[in-house]
């Protein structure tokens, strides 16, 4: 199957210039993030992420980001899914983010740690009920009978947890991906789009290059 070469002469909103850039990926993914918050754009934290087994083998998911600082980029998942397993045995990953409406991409590249538990029990907590519940029915990634199961698990656990709160399944928590390299894509006419790469040296600094679109 063959598709249609689609001109992109609509990539001109923005240029991305060294001089705009803030001294380390995190505040530079703040400042992107500023934009598509205010943009009030559906799923602005959908993040692809990259996982592969130690013999090299590669998976991808998307999964929501829920939070970025100096320590890296959160997620949550079971630590019993496929990722989790291959994060126990390979713990590389990559991830981006992609924002259409404003023609940009993030790219993250690092080591993946897990969360601490505090910070896990309260992300846990402040989710909704229906996916705490869930959280507890779902053995993720395992083989499933069929879809009446799923059900009939969760409404146990809706019968085990009723009227009172309910605790952090205790393979269910937080990884952080610690990037080495984040890159800033930013589209642009004829495909000549900017593209920024922050590298991290040994000694924590960051070095900014530009790289050929």
């Amino acid at each position: 199957m063959s598709f249609d070469v689609i001109s992109r002469t609509e990539f001109s909103k923005h240029k991305l210039l060294e001089s705009d850039l803030a001294t380390d990926p995190f505040a530079q993914f703040q400042r992107w993030l500023d934009d598509v918050q205010a943009a009030s754009i559906i799923d602005w934290q959908a993040m692809s992420l990259a996982t592969a087994t130690r013999d090299g083998r590669p998976s991808v998911r998307v999964v929501y980001l829920r939070g970025s600082d100096e320590r890296g980029f959160l997620f949550y998942t079971n630590y019993d899914s496929r990722k989790g397993h291959e994060l126990a045995d390979n713990p590389r990953a990559a991830a981006v983010l992609y924002w259409k409406e404003f023609e940009r991409q993030v790219r993250i590249e690092g080591t993946v740690i897990r969360e601490d538990d505090a910070e896990s029990d309260a992300y846990f907590a402040s989710r909704p009920r229906e996916s705490c519940i869930g959280a507890w029915a779902s053995s993720q990634s395992q083989p499933l009978a069929d879809r009446a199961t799923l059900e009939r698990l969760t409404a146990e656990f809706e019968a085990t947890f009723a009227n009172q709160p309910i605790p952090r399944p205790p393979n269910w928590g937080g990884f952080r991906l610690r990037p080495d390299t984040v890159e800033f894509w930013q589209g642009g006419v004829a495909r000549l789009h900017d593209r920024l790469i922050y590298r991290r040296q040994a000694d924590g600094s960051w070095l900014i290059e530009r790289l050929f679109p």
